[in-house]
């Protein structure tokens, strides 16, 4: 189920991005990325729906995904 970011206090919305930025180990190339700087992309990219909140009721969890991964996936 896709959560609306607009419904989640900024503390719980804050906490769901930074938990996915820490378990998802990117590497952001040659240049150093802050944390900061991959929170607010990623609050762009939910923003303008690029990026979706989704809660698994079965296990209990929150992530986050592309739209288009989402839909693949056929979650409901």
């Amino acid at each position: 189920m896709i959560v609306d970011p607009k419904q989640l206090t900024q503390e719980s919305l804050f906490g769901i991005i930074d938990n996915y930025i820490l378990r998802e180990g990117t590497d952001y190339g040659m240049h150093e990325v802050t944390h900061s700087q991959k929170r607010e992309a990623l609050m762009g990219q939910l923003s303008s729906g690029e990026v979706v909140i989704v809660f698994d009721a079965e296990s209990e969890s929150v992530t986050l995904l592309a739209k288009e991964e989402y839909a693949l996936r056929g979650i409901e």
